[in-house]
């Protein structure tokens, strides 16, 4: 079910809304029941088939995850069982994501012929991710005891379900626990509602009303250096516009319920720096690759050789978690290589002098944005021959089409950037702090609410206008 479709905005939340408040005036442990059936409900509306597989999933993880936090097994038995654990998850997520790009590998280095063809589960890279940091967190002591219902809903929570972010235990079981949030509160629901409008908005009108520009650099026909620069560049924002609508969307729905979900994406596109890009995109994946990979790994503790190395283990594995396919290896090694050459240029690079700090800045934000622009066509192209095609032409300026056409459609994606670049962001706009549980305290006025209620409905009104295909998440696929 999708977020941006009428049969879950017009019935779905609202029943699943009203059936928790409801049932919050007489128990606190119904709602958390009541939701966690609900997001199996909502999981199984396109993968009715793999909701077992989910349950399986979860009935796995919390038995593991019990003997791990018993601590009634000796050092070594309690290292075996994180061991079985994880390597449980990693295999399961190997067989339904991985198998085929392994059996395609084969095929090509040796000339057989194996043919595995397996459907993918949505979401299942992000719950296994957060359930193998549930893992890891109840070895290392960091687990609490929780209740069978409370550690399915945080594996299963709808907003979260199908393309993140990846929650953590820590952050979210209490909240499902607090009675406080299983009674409605009109300040939360009003914020959530606007932000979940704003959501709605950059999907349904900013990301889809770019999306046919992409084919000019990635349709069939071969681009022009000025189409393939138009197609990259409106992959560019559709996939900013599209992966910052969903958070909005998650972040938003979920203060209806009273729960505060993390950041997952603040204006990466300004960010000056690819370690500051990082910090600012797929923020719970950067947070999962440093805690249970990176550092894990050494870090930057045994020396700058092998914390590169590390860096590059890390983003190589990152690219990967995001697909089966040799693009995206190249996506994270891209990365990796960008992290290198900055942490390095952090380390043996000269001073600048305080009078060239902005120009430093203006410069180092152009060269960030293009480094990723030029990643962003491996993570796009459906192989390397056409991702190498496309750069190709982005590299040869003698071949331009140059027609009003193109001149209509770089003025379009000039128009994004500046909404990229020079906009305030949502949490900005809406006063977000997850971690002191705020939101929207500039709104306690009696001016200023209706203002923002209005603008909240107005947006609403044209980000449904703008359901035509119920076009899914891009981040739906990883």
């Amino acid at each position: 079910m999708l977020f941006n479709s009428y049969q879950f905005i017009f019935l779905f939340l609202p029943v699943v809304l009203a059936g928790y408040f409801w049932l919050g005036r007489r128990s606190n442990l119904a709602p958390v029941v009541w939701l966690a059936l609900a997001s199996f409900v909502f999981y199984s509306v396109s993968n009715w088939q793999f909701v077992a597989l989910l349950a399986g999933s979860i009935a796995f993880n919390y038995f593991v995850g019990y003997l791990l936090i018993a601590k009634k097994l000796f050092s070594r038995a309690r290292f075996a069982a994180l061991t079985a654990g994880v390597a449980g998850d990693l295999l399961l997520l190997g067989i339904f994501k991985y198998a085929g790009f392994f059996a395609a590998n084969i095929n090509a280095l040796f000339a057989t012929h194996l043919v595995i063809d397996i459907l993918l589960p949505v979401g299942i890279s992000f719950y296994t991710f957060t359930q193998i940091a549930f893992l890891v967190d109840a070895y290392r002591g960091n687990v609490a005891r929780y209740a069978v219902p409370h550690y399915a809903l945080f594996v299963t929570y709808f907003p979260h379900l199908i393309a993140g972010p990846i929650l953590h235990h820590k952050d979210m079981i209490p909240q499902f626990e607090r009675e406080e949030s299983k009674q409605p509160h009109a300040h939360l629901i009003l914020c959530g509602l606007i932000i979940f409008a704003i959501g709605l908005f950059k999907k349904t009108c900013l990301a889809d009303g770019i999306q046919p520009l992409v084919a000019q650099a990635f349709g069939p026909a071969t681009p022009t250096f000025d189409q393939a620069w138009i197609g990259v560049l409106a992959y560019t924002f559709q996939l900013y516009f599209d992966f910052s609508g969903y958070s909005d969307m998650a972040i938003g729905m979920s203060l209806m319920f009273g729960i505060f979900l993390p950041l997952n994406f603040n204006s990466p596109y300004k960010a000056i720096s690819i370690i500051d890009f990082w910090r600012r995109w797929h923020m719970t994946l950067s947070q999962f690759l440093r805690d249970y990979l990176y550092i894990p790994l050494g870090g930057n503790r045994r020396g700058p050789a092998l914390r590169y190395v590390n860096l590059m283990i890390t983003m190589l594995l990152g690219g990967l978690w995001h697909g089966a396919a040799w693009t995206f290896v190249v996506w994270g090694a891209l990365h990796g290589g960008y992290l290198c050459v900055n942490h390095a240029w952090n380390r043996f690079g000269p001073a600048v002098a305080p009078r060239y700090q902005r120009a430093a800045n203006v410069a180092s934000f152009i060269l960030t944005f293009l480094a990723v622009v030029i990643a962003w066509v491996f993570f796009r192209a459906d192989n390397m021959q056409a991702a190498l095609s496309v750069l190709s032409k982005m590299a040869d300026p003698t071949v331009v089409a140059f027609g009003r056409a193109e001149i209509v459609y770089a003025l379009f994606i000039a128009g994004y950037a500046v909404i990229a670049w020079f906009a305030p962001n949502t949490q900005q706009i809406m006063g977000y702090d997850h971690q002191n549980r705020r939101v929207g305290e500039h709104l306690d006025g009696a001016r200023m609410r209706p203002l923002f209620l209005y603008a909240g409905a107005a947006v609403l009104a044209f980000g449904i206008l703008g359901i035509q295909q119920h076009s899914e998440f891009i981040y739906f696929r990883f």
